[in-house]
């Protein structure tokens, strides 16, 4: 498939993007083991009094404290619609445009893939799993030892994500350190990122002019920015605050300069508890929430066809050290919460889960990880980021660790599918008809059907004897998958940019040949 100068066609159809590992086609979302976008919700961590409590406790953040250093840009639309600015110079949201901001906020947003195996509806409950962060570090695969990370991991991890059935997009996982310039980095890191996958990506730019940028670079991929503006495949993180409850000035410029082209952003908030948030889970939360609803309002008073997916992130740090712990079982609560508070509004929204603190893909790496994404999982949120791939509490990136949490996530995801309930499910006719006849039910008409219809099975998880394992060389999981990685990248490279493109625009922006 490549994309020269128009719209991608690649769009197959429900039985092509519902296809089995080996190719064979399904007919609908009904007989996928894991449906695109299952639909999560069950888990709530807070009674409905306590949500109440919550988001009058948000209100009345946003109405009576507000947020600080407001650039004239953001200040002026907010004024405009209601906000105001105390004498101490913080911006004041009241609660009523507060509450119709989130109420016109409140519907499906669509991520698109450049293909439509690829679109994403966030809509309540719905979730998605994918990588994520800015690591500096990245356990090799090939020497097992850490180094620094560079354009060319994250273009290998593209390419290991665009073959996993269960990570659904892609978020640049690691810093590029071998780019010192930040504009040519952002740049450099698109690329890589567009090159690697047609999944839904997520980038960051430093600068207003490096959206532009980045945005001529997408509608090149696609032959025009209205065709880009029309079916956006790239989002952008900005990270708009500086907790507790200040305006960064220049995400908020980038803000400003996605909302132009028309790109979708995730709005996030970091608010680390006992340090730029207070120490009670509750009032992270509080914070973090505030936060990201005033970066929402803030988005729909200048254009209220902006596309926002919120991102409140209470961070969790072992309070000894104060040192950040992704792998708690406070954060896993804490994210659970937060994707619950989403949920509650009808907003798009993301969290951090997964972000283990063990430094290999091992036991407590797994555990850590398992605890976290199925939590926020089952709470519904859209976007699990840092589900997969990352280590060493968001500072390293294993491409061994995406395959192998590509198997945790789809047996999570399986859960959250959950166990369908009808006459036909409950199978009295099955069990009457076994009774009846052989007294099992394996050679069972249903029994087949439901063997590729209810039952996941794992890529590379181990399900063979003890003597099947040991006569194939016992080997552990990462093993198994360090060697499936090396499978990934050996293969050929699919054009997911036209070549007469991708020649044009490494010359422009002055970007490496990747594979």
């Amino acid at each position: 498939m490549t994309h020269g100068t128009t719209k991608p066609t690649s769009r197959r159809g429900r039985r092509a993007r519902l296809a089995d590992a080996d190719g064979t086609a399904r007919s609908g979302d009904v007989h996928r083991v894991v449906p695109l976008g299952s639909r999560g919700g069950a888990f709530n961590p807070l009674s409905d009094h306590e949500v109440g409590e919550v988001h009058a406790a948000v209100l009345d953040v946003l109405a009576t404290i507000g947020l600080g250093d407001a650039p004239h840009s953001i200040a002026e639309p907010i004024c405009a619609c209601g906000g105001s600015i105390t004498e101490a110079g913080r911006l004041l949201f009241p609660a009523t445009l507060v509450e119709e901001i989130i109420a016109k906020a409140a519907r499906p947003v669509t991520l698109h893939g450049r293909t439509d195996l690829h679109t994403l509806e966030l809509s309540p409950g719905r979730v998605y799993c994918g990588p994520g962060g800015a690591a500096p570090e990245m356990l090799d695969h090939r020497t097992q030892a850490f180094r620094p990370a560079r354009l060319q991991d994250v273009y290998e991890a593209a390419r290991v994500v665009d073959a996993l059935e269960h990570t659904h997009f892609f978020v640049r996982p690691v810093v590029a350190r071998d780019i010192e310039d930040p504009m040519r980095m952002d740049i450099a890191t698109a690329y890589a990122a567009l090159t690697g996958t047609t999944k839904p990506v997520f980038v960051s730019a430093a600068a207003p002019e490096h959206v532009d940028a980045i945005a001529t670079l997408c509608a090149e991929t696609v032959g025009g920015a209205d065709v880009f503006r029309g079916a956006p495949f790239l989002a952008l993180n900005i990270n708009h605050v500086v907790p507790p409850l200040r305006f960064d000035p220049h995400s908020c410029a980038v803000m400003i300069a996605a909302l132009r082209h028309g790109i979708p952003m995730q709005i996030n908030a970091f608010d680390q508890a006992g340090a730029s948030s207070p120490a009670s889970l509750a009032g992270s939360l509080v914070q973090s929430l505030a936060e990201c609803l005033a970066g929402l309002v803030v988005a729909h008073c200048i254009d209220d066809r902006a596309v926002g997916i919120i991102g409140p992130r209470t961070l969790v740090a072992d309070l000894r050290t104060g040192a950040l712990t992704g792998g708690s079982g406070e954060q896993a609560i804490a994210t659970a919460a937060a994707a619950q508070m989403c949920r509650h509004y009808g907003l798009a929204n993301s969290c951090i889960a997964g972000g283990t603190d063990a430094k290999l893909p091992d036991a407590q790496s797994g555990y850590e990880k398992a605890h976290a994404v199925a939590l926020a999982a089952h709470a519904g949120c859209n976007l699990i980021t840092q589900a997969c791939g990352v280590q060493a509490s968001l500072m390293a990136c294993a491409l061994e660790s995406y395959v192998i949490d590509n198997d945790m996530l789809g047996c999570i995801l399986r859960g959250v599918r959950g166990m369908e309930i009808s006459r036909e499910t409950l199978a009295q006719e099955v069990i009457a008809t076994a009774v009846g006849g052989d007294n099992h039910f394996l050679a069972a008409s249903d029994t087949y059907r439901r063997m590729k219809t209810d039952y996941l099975y794992p890529d590379i998880a181990d399900r063979r004897s003890i003597a099947e394992w040991q006569d194939a060389g016992a080997p552990d999981i990462r093993t198994t998958a360090t060697r499936r990685v090396e499978d990934i990248l050996a293969a050929a490279q699919q054009p997911y940019i036209d070549a007469a493109v991708d020649a044009r625009l490494r010359a422009r922006f002055d970007l490496p040949q990747l594979f």
